[in-house]
């Protein structure tokens, strides 16, 4: 009866602490409504275009020209991004063209991409092209010889990498969104950043200083919804609790197969 009462305690205690996890396990973007969404791109890092997980940015610009967006990535989430060139009429165009998709992080280092079609070559006739590239894991801490994709602002390049020079300056429109998975403990590692990866460059509308009457420098105007760093929580912590409830149990089922039956009736208690 008594490993019974432990046993029933134990699985209560696993559903508890398995729930938190279950909750976390979802995908951690942030859908904002479209009608939020940015409706042009930059044309360098500095002047990149501030998107949210989830939104679906577009923009108009001409072949040729380099599309900059940006959005933060958090620790423990893997970024997706997808972009959609709509193409010049067939008519206009003389020949294939080639474009391309990079992404940068806070450091604007070159990020790779697990797997995704970065490059991709339409025919003449072609009306869209479609480019996507899945970033490796965010981590919240990595050797600095690394090129780890660390928490952040993560920069989105779009251009086209090979064309006939009488096609370039024809008008196209890109379309652009940013999902990201979140992995939880199996991608934790010991360690975080003090500061995320944001730039620094930007400075706050209507905020000054009242003694230089300078502006106020900012890093940057958007984050996770929780915070930077918010992956606090990983399922490692669930499956520590597991092994030590699972270890607890096994002295508690050792102990009861090895203790007996106690001093048996028929000997005096002095033998």
């Amino acid at each position: 009866m008594y490993v019974r009462r432990v046993l029933s305690t134990a699985l209560l205690l696993l559903g508890i602490a398995a729930a938190p996890a279950a909750a976390d396990s979802s995908p951690s973007a942030s859908p904002s409504g479209d009608s939020a969404a940015p409706t042009q791109a930059g044309t360098s890092f500095r002047t990149a275009t501030e998107i949210e997980q989830g939104q679906q940015a577009t923009a108009s610009g001409s072949t040729g020209d380099y599309l900059y967006w940006s959005f933060p990535a958090d620790a423990g989430q893997r970024p997706t991004v997808k972009a959609t060139v709509k193409l010049p009429e067939a008519s206009t165009r003389h020949a294939g063209q080639t474009w391309q998709l990079d992404v940068y992080d806070g450091l604007r280092r070159r990020q790779a991409c697990q797997y995704g079609a970065q490059t991709r070559t339409a025919a003449q006739d072609t009306a869209s092209v479609e480019l996507a590239c899945t970033m490796r894991t965010v981590r919240s801490w990595s050797e600095t010889w690394a090129n780890d994709p660390l928490p952040g602002t993560y920069y989105v390049r779009l251009t086209v990498t090979g064309l006939q020079a009488s096609d370039l300056g024809l008008p196209v429109g890109a379309e652009v969104k940013v999902d990201s998975k979140d992995i939880g403990g199996a991608a934790a590692v010991d360690g975080s950043l003090a500061k995320p990866l944001v730039p620094g460059i930007a400075t706050s509308a209507g905020k000054s200083d009242s003694d230089s009457g300078s502006s106020t420098a900012v890093l940057s105007s958007i984050e996770p919804d929780d915070g930077w760093a918010s992956g606090w929580w990983s399922d490692r912590w669930v499956w520590t609790a597991i092994g030590g409830i699972l270890a607890a149990l096994a002295g508690i089922g050792g102990y009861a197969l090895t203790r007996g039956a106690g001093r048996p009736s028929r000997v005096p208690p002095g033998a």
